[in-house]
């Protein structure tokens, strides 16, 4: 489609938008007629007055351009009783929603009906008038640029209404992350609305967009090649965003880093490291590998074997087990869902118990502490009943030594 078909288009669709908002021109048409026929009929007017209210001024007679302009200011004064008029009668419908959202959108659109009242009046009065075929053109472009910049107005505010309430963010996105990234998506579709706002308008004065759009395609394809890394940690991030496989303050591990998240950003996030080292992680690699996210466990494992010496009698081993099953089913802070206590194996130079079972806290320092007590009242239970813990030995047993060995 050439630009001169599409502005013609552009052009139609606003005369139309105009014209099918009422009938308010041909009402105020019709006013003008009957008020004009009322003054000539019974108003004693003299005939002087009469023909300089007909003399020609640039195409139009004195009296006409006197009724556009009256016309245009009583619409630019009664604007804000207008717009007052058409919120109440929008209040009666958006005071049958629960939401609050349609009266903040309400709300911010008083500017914007304000404006529109002035395209109105500005429409209506330049109806009355007749000009030349070329500026005629430039009056109707003049309207739809007008009205263009008001749809873009209209939903720029919109728009901006979303991303500047945290809490209208929150109740659809319910992390920092999904908020993050929300405002990113709201401010590019505040660019992109401006973008098709200046190109229509520019589309509307005849100018040849075409070449424009193709240039931009060439230097974006450009841009694209040369901030290829750019570009995958910007859509990595989206990914880390939308699935959320990590928060602030989550301990993960990767095959490249392991340690507390302390910032998410567009391009890379920051992981503070055990050893108290910064790292810059970029997201297309964060949204390319496995994640192990230790945060999200909702309880951590202990699991270990406790050897015990081959001296260790069947009727020690069966107290010592009852003991540390006792102690592990009672204990507060271990998780009671799963607790395995048992005899397992003969070992080559032990006894050896299998105890596996979870604690209730993930914090690392908690799970540190109950993990420490926990082995103390072990060695506790073991010294109690008279055994003791192996240690990995070997017995040399002799049968019989030579008699005659010389030393």
């Amino acid at each position: 489609m050439n630009t001169d078909t599409t502005t013609e288009i552009n052009t139609s669709i606003t005369t139309n938008t105009i014209s099918e908002v009422t009938d308010v021109t041909k009402m105020t048409h019709a006013l003008h007629d009957s008020v004009a026929g009322m003054i000539l009929d019974k108003l004693p007017i003299s005939d002087n007055v009469i023909q300089v209210v007909k003399l020609n001024f640039v195409g139009n007679a004195l009296g006409t351009w006197f009724s556009a302009l009256i016309i245009f200011v009583i619409f630019l004064l009664l604007r804000k009783h207008l717009t007052t008029l058409i919120t109440l009668m929008a209040l009666k419908w958006v005071s049958r929603t629960k939401t609050q959202l349609d009266d903040e959108i309400l709300d911010i659109l008083q500017r914007p009906i304000a404006f529109g009242m002035i395209i109105l009046g500005f429409n209506v009065a330049f109806s009355f008038l007749t000009f030349s075929e070329s500026f005629s053109t430039m009056i109707s472009n003049t309207l739809s640029t007008l009205t263009t910049a008001l749809f873009a107005w209209v939903l720029y505010q919109i728009v901006k209404l979303f991303q500047s309430s945290d809490e209208l963010i929150a109740t659809r996105f319910k992390t920092g992350n999904g908020i993050t990234l929300a405002k990113l998506l709201l401010t590019i579709l505040k660019v992109i609305i401006l973008i098709i706002a200046g190109m229509d308008i520019l589309s509307i004065w005849g100018v040849n967009i075409t070449g424009f759009v193709a240039s931009l395609g060439l230097i974006g394809m450009a841009f694209a090649l040369a901030a290829k890394d750019t570009a995958s940690n910007f859509f990595g991030s989206m990914v880390i965003f939308t699935d959320q496989p990590f928060k602030v303050d989550d301990w993960i591990k990767t095959p490249e880093v392991e340690g507390i998240i302390e910032h998410i950003g567009i391009r890379s996030t920051k992981v503070r490291t055990f050893a108290r080292a910064l790292v810059s992680v970029p997201n297309g690699n964060l949204a390319d590998t496995a994640i192990l996210n230790w945060s999200e466990i909702n309880k951590r494992r202990i699991k270990m074997t406790l050897g015990l010496t081959y001296s260790t009698t069947s009727a020690q081993m069966r107290q010592i087990l009852e003991d540390i099953r006792t102690l592990l089913n009672s204990d507060e802070e271990i998780h009671q869902e799963t607790i395995y206590v048992h005899f397992t194996e003969f070992q080559d130079s032990a006894l050896g118990i299998f105890c596996y079972f979870f604690t209730k806290t993930t914090n690392w320092g908690e799970y540190m502490q109950v993990r420490e007590r926990i082995n103390l009242e072990l060695m506790s239970i073991v010294e109690k009943n008279g055994a003791s813990f192996a240690f990995p030995s070997q017995s040399l047993y002799v049968e019989s030594m030579p008699e005659n060995t010389m030393l």
